[in-house]
């Protein structure tokens, strides 16, 4: 495995997780588990800014003039880093509205 694929899979697995914590952090709200939200949440985003922290070597390495190859591998760890961005989104805004209606 080369450098870009092992980089493309880190940002794979640790934005998948992070996405999973956010879509768990919903269900705990629904089930009235403040606590466990609230840590759901935070480790969703410590495991994101992992896979954005990955994906920032292959930006700095493209502004450095050493060109990285478009795969569909780098392709759909992109994809996921984006799909995993909106969903954060939408469990805040999810959270934000079931407290909303809860106090």
């Amino acid at each position: 495995m080369n450098g870009l694929e092992e980089v493309c899979f880190s940002i794979i697995s640790t934005v998948g997780a992070a996405r999973s914590c956010f879509v768990e952090a919903i269900d705990a709200i629904l089930e009235k588990n403040e606590e466990k939200c609230k840590n759901l949440m935070k480790d969703g985003e410590e495991m994101m800014l992992e896979g954005h922290r990955a994906h920032a070597q292959l930006i700095a390495q493209e502004a450095c003039g050493n060109n990285v190859q478009c795969t569909l591998l780098l392709l759909h760890a992109e994809d996921q880093l984006m799909s995993c961005e909106t969903i954060k989104i939408i469990a805040e805004k999810f959270i934000y509205m079931y407290h909303l209606n809860n106090n």
